[in-house]
């Protein structure tokens, strides 16, 4: 069930339809709701989602997961707390945009909300903006294993150190460096990886390496840019406050806000940030405020049109690098690649969290690649080499579908004697880049690129235990 049908409810609509789950879509507003349904072969129910009747009519009682992402923080938490007394419902998951209540966890608890995962699409955007700033020579840098590995995209450039290069050369130009390319995108259709691949000007070329590696990993890639110093803001709204407030002391920041009342805000509550009133698309504006001296310009507006044309016109102007927000997914693959250096769509980027809860198997994290055309999954191989389909295997005796590649292992090991103020064992991390001989062990945490969304019910599968396993 999800509750809400705007942007993120229709998105994460979209994604699970097509994976023959039976949906039911409750809200308010019942057009949105029509044009929702001419779209997907899906159920909807008008009417306010945080009421039981409501709740009863879209089928609460035969619900595996609710996923509440109205507007409201009130009415998501109270969806929660009647889908756990009335209708017994096993996961909730609940959109909360409010600091306020994200500082207190424990509203969610069990005895209170009783919500599983609280998610803060807001903030799961201005994390992923800030790791763009960090590493500006890349498309999209996801972290997996809490933090352990990380997949960079990164665009090969004419006289790049891999342009007209076989992928195995990669292994001999970093010997000390484990990585692994994962996919390669050329003109948006994907191409496997093998070690004879050439890589072309123009590729999109996804690689997976320990995170401490990565920065390395790309400084052999391609030219470094310069690092970040300097950032313009285009919006003030909810996600263009959070990042100003998550990287002013890191950078100089400039955020423009459309609205007097709101810069005044604004001024009050960042500390190192100028706050300037006035129009992203005013040219005069930009001008004076220099936005050909900045390195990145990020338009972050609740208006698509307003941050493509505002992107525009700093990329005209001499910034160095442009980020847009995009709600529109048809604008966003029009306009990634252009001069818009980067396009980021913002139900892509929020909607791995969710995924991760619906996924079947034991799945971690889910990232969204490409707009959503594919997918990287983290899972964790459970049982033994009898009831598992990868355990105690090596890759390359794992059936995996084509267009699916292993590309990174994360394995615990206990530390022999050790433990924390609690009595609890402490654990090393090793992380293992795959290859063909690479030997799966029970509670390995495997990373698999899937070139193509369809694939992924098969990869579940694989990782999926018998069920005669206790």
């Amino acid at each position: 069930m999800i509750l809400g049908a705007g942007q993120v409810g229709s998105s994460v609509a979209e994604n699970l339809v097509s994976e023959a789950n039976d949906i039911t879509v409750v809200d308010i507003d019942p057009a949105r709701l029509r044009k929702l349904q001419d779209r997907l072969d899906l159920r909807t129910v008008t009417g306010n989602a945080a009421h039981p009747a409501v709740l009863e009519q879209a089928g609460a009682q035969d619900a595996d997961l609710l996923l509440a992402v109205t507007q409201s923080d009130e009415t998501n938490m109270v969806a929660c707390k009647l889908a756990a007394t009335m209708f017994n419902i096993p996961t909730k998951i609940a959109r909360i945009r409010s600091a306020d209540y994200l500082s207190h966890p424990e509203i969610f608890s069990t005895e209170n909300f009783a919500v599983d995962l609280s998610i803060c699409p807001e903030q799961v955007l201005t994390d992923y903006i800030a790791k763009l700033l960090e590493f500006p020579e890349a498309l999209q840098v996801l972290e997996f294993a809490g933090g352990k590995v990380s997949l960079v995209a990164v665009r090969a450039f004419h006289g790049g150190p891999l342009v007209g290069h076989e992928l195995e050369y990669l292994r001999r130009h970093m010997p000390h460096t484990d990585t692994r390319v994962a996919a390669i995108f050329r003109q948006d259709r994907p191409i496997i990886p093998e070690g004879k691949t050439v890589v072309e000007a123009g590729d999109e070329v996804f690689f997976i390496a320990a995170t401490e590696n990565i920065r390395g990993v790309l400084r052999e890639l391609r030219r470094m840019d310069k690092a970040v110093k300097r950032v313009m803001i285009g919006g003030g709204g909810n996600i263009g406050r959070r990042l100003a407030k998550a990287i002013e002391n890191r950078y100089e920041v400039k955020i423009i806000e459309f609205s007097k009342a709101g810069a005044e805000r604004l001024a009050a509550e960042l500390d190192k940030t100028l706050v300037l009133a006035g129009d992203v698309t005013d040219e005069e504006l930009l001008e004076t405020e220099n936005v050909g001296e900045m390195d990145v310009y990020c338009a972050l507006t609740n208006d698509d049109e307003n941050n493509i044309m505002s992107s525009l016109l700093a990329k005209r102007m001499g910034a160095r690098k442009v980020i847009a927000l995009i709600n529109r997914g048809s604008y966003v693959n029009l306009v990634q690649a252009g001069q818009i250096d980067i396009a980021i769509s913002p139900a892509q980027a929020t909607i791995g969290t969710l995924l991760a809860h619906v996924r079947r198997g034991d799945c971690v994290a889910v990232h969204s690649l490409r707009r959503g055309a594919a997918e990287a999954l983290e899972l964790v191989a459970h049982g033994e080499a009898k009831s598992s389909k990868v355990v105690g295997r090596r890759i390359e005796e794992i059936d995996l579908p084509k267009g699916a590649t292993i590309g990174a292992i994360v394995r615990h090991r206990e530390r022999a004697g050790a433990t924390n103020g609690d009595g609890k064992p402490l654990y090393d991390h090793q992380v293992i880049m795959a290859h063909h001989d690479t030997v799966i062990e029970p509670d390995d945490h495997v990373i698999v690129f899937v070139v193509n969304k369809r694939m992924v019910p098969k990869v579940e599968k694989l990782f999926q235990v018998d069920v005669g396993f206790i």
